[in-house]
């Protein structure tokens, strides 16, 4: 009996993790370790998007220059820098996440590792090029 126990409590904890994806994450500097930003993840149709709501440097008119298409000189503050991304397991992919600094966009992939941390991947091609981010959940 106590099987069916740890088996459900396993199961529930997989569920409840999927579904902590979406809220608010606080992004950080790579170099300096300072918190840059908050990301709000959303679902929409069945597929994961995130948009920033709030910036810790410049001014909230900044705009992305380097970006090419729709986003091309687009205000920042109320971006939606990942976009489309679908479950995969216990990961989501398929979709994209634009740099708002430079304007690149890049493959994107999103993992919960704990609870209140999100690893965040962006890559060219292969997963193996690419870069990693850790964003925590804003408390």
């Amino acid at each position: 009996m106590k099987i069916w126990s740890v088996l459900g409590l396993l199961f529930w904890t997989t569920i409840s993790f999927s579904q902590q994806l979406e809220g608010q994450w606080e992004t950080y500097d790579d170099k300096t370790g300072e918190k840059r930003s908050v990301v709000e993840i959303f679902k929409q149709n069945d597929q994961y998007f995130g948009k920033i709501i709030q910036k810790e440097e410049g001014t909230p008119d900044d705009v992305c220059d380097q970006c090419e298409g729709d986003k091309k000189d687009q205000k920042i503050l109320g971006m939606v820098i990942i976009e489309g991304l679908e479950k995969d397991g216990d990961a989501y992919d398929g979709g994209t996440i634009t740099d708002p600094e430079s304007g690149n966009v890049y493959k994107c992939y999103l993992e919960l590792v704990e609870k209140n941390k999100l690893k965040v991947r962006g890559y060219i091609g292969f997963s193996l090029l690419g870069r990693t981010q850790y964003w925590l959940r804003k408390q």
